[in-house]
């Protein structure tokens, strides 16, 4: 069975580098969260298991949505259910303005990955790998991804009907998914498991890549 990986807000294919083999489809392009969900799903096998983390777990879960038959197994790792709250809202364009402006390294520096990852030993290299693969990225997959995210759907319903193989991943020091936002997840899908990656904030993948890849070949079995 194919393996579909999902990257957070302004990372590709290289947060996935230590998961077991996959293919990254790039959620890029489109400014909804539906349209992205389509486009994840014209150009996914017929049938795959399918994980995401963050913005991608979001666009996991529209997919979920679109299309349940064809998905076999859900990991969400650091995402959120939940529609974008009115506080996150009114941050949203500031950042694209001067995103726009061609500040994207500023906003990302300053106001995005630092914010969010657990304060270890290889902090620095997370973060210098985070900044590569946004700048990649751009001002233009900024200003859509934000405004995707900004009018997401709530998603709970679409957790609720699941009943496939479940994984719900997050780091225990993810203050921007905390775990109380996992806990809700796992309510709603009483089959998932819930994992904490220890000594991680918001990017598993990077921050523990053992543990994380433990959990998600557990999850794969």
């Amino acid at each position: 069975m194919t393996l579909v990986l999902l990257a957070g807000m302004m990372c590709d294919g290289r947060l996935f580098d230590h998961m077991p083999p996959h293919i990254c489809i790039p959620i890029t392009g489109r400014a909804t969260v539906e349209a992205i969900a389509a486009d994840v799903l014209q150009n996914a096998p017929d049938t795959f298991a399918l994980g995401g983390l963050s913005m991608g777990g979001i666009i996991a879960m529209e997919v979920v949505r679109q299309a349940p038959d064809r998905v076999t197994r859900l990991a969400l790792m650091d995402t959120n259910c939940e529609a974008e709250s009115d506080k996150i809202k009114a941050f949203r364009q500031p950042q694209i303005d001067k995103a726009i402006a061609g500040h994207l390294q500023s906003v990302m520096r300053d106001e995005m990955k630092p914010n969010y990852l657990f304060d270890g030993p290889n902090l620095g290299d997370v973060l210098d790998l985070c900044m590569d693969m946004a700048m990649a990225l751009g001002p233009d997959v900024f200003v859509d991804q934000s405004r995707a995210l900004r009018d997401r759907p709530d998603q709970k319903e679409t957790l609720r009907a699941w009943r496939k193989p479940t994984l719900i991943l997050c780091g225990a020091d993810d203050r921007l998914c905390p775990l109380h936002r996992h806990a809700l997840m796992a309510e709603l899908m009483p089959q998932a498991t819930l994992e904490v990656i220890e000594k991680a904030g918001h990017l598993p993948p990077l921050e523990q890549p053992d543990a994380t890849r433990t959990a998600v070949l557990d999850w794969l079995a």
